[in-house]
């Protein structure tokens, strides 16, 4: 594989605000990095970090290493297989490409077998975290593929965060991802609740959340969602949209495989509801206004001032 400097030859689609947030990491460890967006202004500002920039995915052909970052299993496809995708050039391709995106496992494998015709190497590589977590270096990234790709790709993920784990071939890590995000829906669900519960009860959201915070019961998730559910900031960083679609692929895979999950089921319809009342572009941690409403109770900032745990 051809390598500039001892280093491969990266290029980087998709600079939304994860993706961003990773390139970022990637070209401030002097990386040679190009990347592309859809709307590239979106992208420029990663040129002050050494970056340079793309007008199209098919100019990142003779990069040794892509990296995909992209919010829908269409959108993957697009940058990967369209007319102006990574593959459309038959003279030169990538020797590995690596999705980051939370996408169906029909989706990666077909995108997986277009690869391999082309000679390309193939890593799911889906992340858990945001671009907070991202920017605090505690990003974690699940992948599978290739045992030879994953590899050659490790040192380039524990840059832009703790680390990876390694779960096998194919498709392995799309399931991983979405049981993952599954949960993620859940224990928010359960958090707000216990949340409103106790606050009805008279108990203050930062008291109750900086018990749970220390308890066996605490995450770094619980953690770093404590500031939203305590002073109702709701600036997005994963949206109830998002989080629905992560649902519906989770229970999807659950009918195929004869899993019952009656808790995901239920979990999925609040937050349609919520989508519903008009919170589509705000944070899921919304879920704590529609259990509030639902439990009668008129919630507002505590302006009280607690930490995420990511700094």
């Amino acid at each position: 594989m051809a390598v500039v400097g001892n280093r491969h030859k990266i290029g980087w689609i998709g600079t939304g605000r994860m993706g961003f947030a990773m390139a970022q990491r990637l070209a401030k460890e002097s990386c040679d990095l190009t990347a592309y967006n859809r709307t590239r202004a979106k992208a420029e500002p990663l040129a002050k970090s050494g970056a340079k920039l793309a007008a199209r995915p098919a100019d990142l052909a003779g990069c040794d290493i892509v990296f995909t970052m992209v919010s829908a299993s269409d959108d993957l496809k697009e940058v990967v297989m369209g007319k102006d995708g990574v593959l459309a050039d038959k003279a030169k391709q990538p020797r590995i490409l690596v999705d980051c995106s939370t996408v169906s496992e029909e989706a990666s494998a077909e995108v997986r077998a277009a690869c391999a015709q082309r000679g390309t190497q193939m890593l799911a590589a889906p992340v858990s975290g945001n671009a907070k977590v991202v920017k605090a270096g505690k990003l974690t990234i699940v992948a599978s593929g290739p045992q030879d790709a994953y590899d050659t790709v490790k040192p380039y993920l524990a840059m832009m965060g703790r680390g990876s784990s390694y779960v096998g071939d194919g498709e392995l890590s799309r399931i991983v991802k979405i049981c993952h995000n599954v949960l993620l829906g859940v224990t928010i669900q359960n958090l707000v609740e216990v949340t409103i519960l106790a606050e009805k009860c008279g108990v203050k959201r930062h008291a109750f959340l900086d018990f749970i915070n220390k308890s066996v019961m605490g995450s770094m998730f619980t953690t770093y969602k404590t500031p939203a559910l305590v002073n109702l900031d709701m600036n997005p960083t994963f949206t109830p949209v998002l989080l629905k679609k992560d649902l519906d692929l989770g229970l999807a895979a659950a009918r195929k495989n004869n899993v019952p999950m009656p808790v995901t089921a239920v979990t999925r319809e609040l937050v349609q509801n919520l989508i519903g009342l008009g919170y589509a572009d705000k944070d899921f941690a919304t879920l704590l206004l529609q259990q509030a409403r639902n439990s009668g109770l008129d919630i507002k900032s505590e302006n009280f001032e607690v930490g995420d745990g990511l700094s």
